[in-house]
C-alpha cells in the first residue's frame, strides 16, 4: 500500500518467480541512498508459501545486502530458522525479538474523550520538532539512524498524540514503513489518565478511514500494553511477528 502510495521509503518487491511465486521479499530499491549502520531502514519484510523457495531467494547473489546492518520480518515461523540458518553461513550475528500480533476490527471499542477535559491536555499529531523525544523514549532508540528514521515516519506516515497546556507530547503513537502501528508511549507522569488508550484507538481509527489496516505487536511480558489492548477488543492472531537484527561481523564490534 504504501509504493502505491508515493514509495516513500522507496521499497521495491522481489520474487522468486512469476506469475506462479512461492515467496516474496520487499527491499529498498538499490538506488536509496543508506545508512550501513541503519537496520531500521535497511528492511525487509518477507512472505512465502513454501520456505524451501524463501530460503532459495535469500541464498541468491544479489536480493539481500549482506554487507549491511539490516532487519528482516515476518509472520510466519520459518522465517527465523532459516533467516538464521542463511545468516550463520555468512556469519552474521543475528538478534531474534517475536511478539504477540494484534489488529484493531471495526468491531474495536471507539475512543473515549473524556480524558481530554477543557482546552488542554489536546489530541493532535506528532511533528518533526517531536522526534527527539521519541528517540530518547523509544526501548529501540536512541541514536541517530533511530532519530532519522522517526522524523521519515512523522512525516510520512498517520500519527497521534496528546499535547499538556505547553504543547507537549505526552501521550502518542505513530506508524512505520509497514504499516503498522508502533512506539506507544506514555510520560510516566501522565500514566492512568486514558491517554493511550484514547491514542491507540484514534490512530486505529485514522488509519482504517485511509484504508490501511490496523495493526500492531506486543511483547509477551508488556502486560500493561496486552491489558490495554484486551479492554479495547483488539484481535490477538494465531501467528506471531518475529524480526530478526543481522549484524556483519565488521560492524559487531
Amino acid at each position: 500500500m504504501n509504493m502505491n502510495r508515493g514509495n516513500p521509503f522507496q521499497k521495491e518487491v522481489v520474487v522468486d518467480s512469476w506469475p506462479d511465486f512461492k515467496a516474496v521479499i520487499t527491499r529498498r530499491q538499490k538506488e536509496a541512498e543508506t545508512d550501513d549502520l541503519d537496520h531500521y531502514t535497511n528492511a525487509y519484510a518477507v512472505f512465502y508459501k513454501d520456505f524451501r523457495a524463501y530460503q532459495r531467494l535469500l541464498e541468491e547473489h544479489d536480493v539481500i545486502n549482506w554487507d549491511q546492518v539490516f532487519q528482516i520480518q515476518g509472520l510466519q515461523s520459518e522465517v527465523c530458522d532459516v533467516s538464521n540458518a542463511v545468516a550463520n553461513s555468512k556469519q552474521l550475528g543475528v538478534k531474534l525479538t517475536s511478539f504477540k500480533a494484534v489488529q484493531f476490527s471495526p468491531h474495536s471499542a471507539l475512543p473515549d474523550t473524556n480524558a481530554l477535559k477543557g482546552s488542554s491536555p489536546r489530541l493532535t499529531y506528532l511533528n518533526i520538532a517531536d522526534a527527539d523525544l521519541l528517540n530518547r523514549t523509544w526501548s529501540r532508540g536512541g541514536n541517530e539512524q533511530c532519530l532519522r528514521y522517526i522524523v521519515k515516519l512523522i512525516s510520512c506516515f498517520p500519527s497521534v498524540c496528546v499535547r499538556d497546556d505547553k504543547g507537549n507530547p505526552v501521550s502518542w503513537s505513530l506508524t512505520d514503513q509497514f504499516a503498522t502501528m508502533c512506539h506507544g508511549y506514555t510520560l510516566p507522569e501522565h500514566r492512568r489518565k486514558g491517554y493511550s488508550q484514547l491514542v491507540a484507538l484514534t490512530l486505529a481509527r485514522k488509519l482504517r478511514s485511509r484504508g490501511f489496516p490496523c495493526q500492531g505487536n506486543v511483547l509477551d511480558d508488556n502486560t500493561a500494553s496486552i491489558s490495554l489492548l484486551k479492554n479495547v477488543r483488539a484481535e490477538f492472531l494465531p501467528c506471531r511477528f518475529h524480526r530478526l537484527i543481522l549484524t556483519p561481523a565488521a560492524f559487531s564490534g
